[in-house]
């Protein structure tokens, strides 16, 4: 018991474990009375954030980015733990017509503003590399998310828009728009460079932007970001599942992976099918919500995330060795 206990301490994503043993727990306990879009929040913040940080470790860092990883590393579970606050406050605590939900949801609006800074700086020094750009657009979003979360806590209506929309624009922006660029600048990292990769990045940028605009003001103009971000995500998932099956790699890896991939493509299979499930079962949106949601935040979005971490610890070990084994080759030569 104790060596299986020392094992799981030392496992990659160790530092994921607690905040999703308390999500967990904030899921299935009807101790806490949420919204399902306050569950996903939570999700992210405890979960999803943790995972990114763990993706960003090996990344080579400047000494302005090593200063704020490590302080984004040491406040982001006493961040969560606002967050949750916030929500308990409005809805358990009996605080919901007070500032307190407000103040509390400023701990992680900071968070995700060190986030931001982390990837404007990614960006600056990224030389133009897209990759790079479409990691620190991911992480600036993240930022956005905070924003929206802390105008919800606040109760604002900004731009006239009702505050279940604030929550939605702040989900939208801590899974869609702040993941989907990471997973493709992840997959621009180590893949062959072609020539319409910066064209996928321009879109990934510009589509979660369209999106919530779209949300506020114009139908539209939401539609038409979907429709960007989905066919960028069909181009991620299908270039993706093309390298996997011809590379040799981490198992683990590459079978979360193929099931973030399977998720997203569950998720459009389902959309397809929806008026003819919608008639037959006399099924509303509001049931697929649900189903929705949880493809996409645990099958695309989670897998997805544990797939990149696997396969960047991956690709580093096998840079070491190769190149240990190198420097045992050239010490060689020089002896004889």
């Amino acid at each position: 018991m104790n060596s299986s206990l020392k094992q799981l301490m030392k496992s990659l994503l160790a530092p994921a474990f607690p905040g999703g043993i308390i999500t967990i727990l904030i899921f299935y306990l009807d101790y806490f009375q949420f919204e399902l879009v306050e569950k996903f929040l939570l999700f992210a913040a405890f979960v999803i954030v943790p995972l990114v940080i763990l993706l960003l470790n090996h990344d080579a860092k400047n000494t302005h980015q090593r200063m704020i990883y490590g302080a984004i590393k040491w406040l982001q579970y006493p961040a969560a733990l606002l967050t949750l606050a916030s929500v308990m406050s409005s809805k358990m605590w009996g605080l919901e017509s007070t500032t307190i939900p407000g103040i509390l949801s400023l701990g992680w609006l900071l968070f995700t503003l060190l986030l931001g800074i982390y990837g404007l700086t990614t960006i600056v020094i990224s030389k133009g590399k897209a990759a790079e750009i479409a990691i620190g657009a991911g992480l600036v979003y993240f930022f956005i998310g905070g924003i929206w979360f802390t105008l919800y806590q606040y109760q604002f209506d900004l731009f006239e828009a009702n505050v279940a929309t604030h929550a939605l624009s702040s989900v939208h922006f801590h899974f869609s728009s702040a993941i989907v660029p990471i997973f493709i600048g992840a997959l621009g990292r180590i893949m062959t460079k072609k020539s319409w990769y910066p064209w996928i990045v321009a879109i990934d940028i510009i589509g979660p932007i369209l999106i919530a605009f779209g949300m506020i003001f114009s139908k539209p103009i939401e539609y038409i970001g979907v429709t960007l971000f989905a066919c960028n995500i069909v181009v991620y998932t299908a270039y993706l599942l093309a390298y996997l099956k011809k590379n040799a790699l981490d198992i683990k890896a590459a079978f979360l992976l193929g099931l973030s991939c399977l998720a997203f493509y569950t998720v459009v299979v389902i959309s397809i099918f929806y008026p003819l499930l919608k008639n037959m079962y006399s099924l509303t949106i509001l049931d697929f919500i649900p189903i929705y949601g949880s493809l996409h935040a645990f099958g695309f979005v989670l897998c997805g995330l544990i797939g990149w971490v696997y396969m960047v610890d991956f690709i580093k070990k096998k840079r070491s060795s190769s190149g240990e084994c190198d420097f045992q080759a050239n010490q060689s030569s020089l002896m004889k």
